[in-house]
């Protein structure tokens, strides 16, 4: 069984970016290396890692992911903090 993880990462500009993969510690350093000039968080680095959860499903990574895309920042900040 693989693992995957949901992860948020901060921004330089104080913005949040949340993303899902099955290897964080090698995602973590593809985002801070800048490979994708045109990626979301290319022109926002460095980068902080303030959230994670593993899951054991997919489908379960992606509905989670989903659901925290959607929420406003003041929501994100608050489960960040455990609120």
């Amino acid at each position: 069984m693989r693992d995957y993880f949901v992860y948020i990462l901060k921004c330089n500009d104080g913005s949040y970016y949340t993303g899902v993969t099955n290897n964080l510690e090698r995602r973590l350093a593809e985002h801070n290396s800048g490979g994708a000039l045109t990626s979301y968080t290319f022109n926002r680095r460095p980068l902080t890692l303030v959230f994670s959860q593993q899951c054991n499903d997919i489908k379960q990574a992606i509905s989670l992911e989903k659901q925290l895309k959607g929420w406003s920042r003041k929501k994100k900040e608050a489960f960040i903090n455990g609120e």
